[in-house]
């Protein structure tokens, strides 16, 4: 039985959304982006912390002790540190941004229509699905390579394709990928908890494996690239803008997840066990590894695929290939195709589901990747390198997202004090705004700074530390505008409890 009207139902500090025709017919719902059941909040501390072992466990975190040195000057030891760092800043943002998720079960882009709109809500929701679609492509390229070196172990006629069979590859990952995000949240959820201690023992085994090639000491003493007499401070800053930036997509969707959890606590304890070591210890590894490469395989290689496939022993090759296609499969599955799915569904939900969302998203991020399979391919001849390309990136990006990490946190814990209409979320009918005018202004006026001090030079440090710069000063002026311009803050929410209303 239907019922008409549908209701917010309180259960354990949780809310859950009793389903009505209201909701169901709307052109803002589909329920693929509805909010998830009571039955279906399952995620223990175990599996979000397995979560971020399965996301930060891949080849882009590898390299960013690399990127570091090589494009913003520090030496080894300040790399690291400002890796570690960033993760434990970021766990500000992502526990903050998650708490809607939990309390309310409602994915990115629904809490996203609180500060921009119903409709508005749909300008941060794509620009977040771009970035998610272009790693999704960079992760599938490395996936591609693991790929080919795979089948060219097991299957030696396959080598003779050469960068054709890394453009195969490609798509062949690329659909592994996007065939488990078809497939829903427990799959993604499995996997990640099944790999999770596997990636784990695998990383430390390399780490044990590398260390007898290289002395630390040695490695540690290297003299940063920067300029001789340089003060540290600038170039520390600006790789720990780009660090903070490597994770601030997943500090906005953050609630695509933490809808599946049991509780807050949950959310948080599992937050902090996963992240900050495990992208410690993994860019470590990748820091000896590259130092250790010239010992093992009689060059220096940056790229851990790469540096396998020179082993000499297709058994091992074989194997290791596996582990990678495991390890960037459960970083590219949640990390960058669950947000932009969901994203692209908030466009239209009832012509978008999950389905073609994940389908659109494989075709954007193949598109965006459409220069380097050329160029793999042989048809485009270029120096250029994926690595020098995320790593201006990582910079540029972050002050992009930076203002609306910091009008989520405002909107959620200030303007709206914890409570939200989730049936209002859900219907375009006056409750929120159409465009949220107050999350526009906060968004737009960090991003037209950040664009002068780009074009012009002027307040390059506005730029150079774009996360944090755009995050602050996004966050103060949401806050105004919002106590000023959004009446939605003070309209009742109707929650009923669990003892006093059934649940449809």
């Amino acid at each position: 039985m239907t019922i008409s009207a549908s209701r917010m139902v309180e259960r354990d500090g949780r809310i859950e959304l009793s389903l009505g025709d209201d909701v169901r017919d709307s052109a803002c719902f589909n329920h693929d982006i509805a909010p998830t059941t009571a039955s279906e909040r399952t995620w223990s501390k175990w599996n979000i912390a397995a979560l971020w072992v399965g996301l930060s466990i891949c080849v882009p975190t590898y390299t960013l002790g690399g990127v570091l040195t090589a494009y913003f000057g520090l030496s080894v030891l300040e790399a690291l540190v400002a890796i570690l760092l960033a993760n434990v800043i970021l766990l500000i943002p992502l526990t903050l941004n998650a708490f809607p998720g939990t309390r309310y079960g409602i994915p990115f882009p629904v809490v996203l229509r609180s500060s921009f709109g119903i409709r508005g809500s749909n300008v941060p929701c794509l620009i977040r699905a771009l970035v998610g679609c272009g790693w999704f492509g960079i992760q599938t390229m490395f996936g591609g390579l693991a790929i080919h070196l795979l089948l060219s172990a097991i299957v030696p006629p396959w080598q003779s394709l050469g960068g054709w069979g890394q453009v195969l590859g490609f798509f062949i990952f690329a659909a592994m990928n996007l065939w488990v995000v078809i497939r829903g949240a427990e799959s993604i959820k499995w996997l990640e908890t099944l790999s999770a201690p596997l990636l784990l023992l695998v990383a430390i085994g390399l780490m044990v494996w590398a260390l007898p090639h290289v002395s630390l000491s040695e490695l540690m003493a290297q003299p940063p690239s920067r300029p001789a007499g340089a003060s540290v401070t600038t170039y520390f800053l600006s790789g720990l803008t780009a660090m903070v930036g490597f994770w601030a997509t997943l500090s906005l969707n953050i609630p695509d997840f933490s809808r599946f959890a049991k509780s807050q606590k949950d959310q948080i304890v599992g937050q902090i066990i996963g992240l900050p070591l495990t992208m410690f210890f993994f860019a470590a590894l990748g820091v000896v590894m590259t130092a250790a490469s010239a010992s093992l395989v009689g060059e220096t290689v940056s790229d851990p695929v790469t540096l396998i496939g020179h082993i000499d022993s297709p058994v091992w090759v074989s194997i290791a290939m596996v582990l990678i296609v495991i390890a960037t499969i459960s970083t590219n599955t949640a990390g960058n195709i669950v947000s932009p799915t969901n994203d692209f569904q908030n466009i239209a939900p009832k012509l978008i589901n999950r389905t073609g969302g994940v389908l659109l998203t494989g075709l954007v991020g193949t598109l965006l990747m459409g220069y380097d399979l050329l160029h793999k391919a042989g048809v485009i001849v270029s120096d250029v390198t994926l690595e020098s390309l995320y790593s201006n990136w990582l910079l540029g990006y972050s002050s992009l997202l930076g203002p609306i990490a910091g009008i989520m946190a405002v909107d959620y814990f200030l303007i709206k004090r914890q409570r939200l209409d989730v049936v209002a979320l859900y219907r375009d009918d006056g409750r929120y705004p159409t465009i949220n005018v107050a999350g526009f202004i906060a968004f737009g006026v960090p991003v037209v700074l950040t664009l002068i001090s780009l074009i012009t030079g002027l307040w390059q440090w506005f730029y150079d530390y774009g996360w944090f710069t755009g995050s602050l000063l996004g966050a103060m002026i949401y806050y105004i505008a919002g106590k000023t311009l959004d009446r939605s803050r003070d309209a009742p929410c109707d929650i009923h409890t669990a003892d006093s209303a059934s649940v449809g």
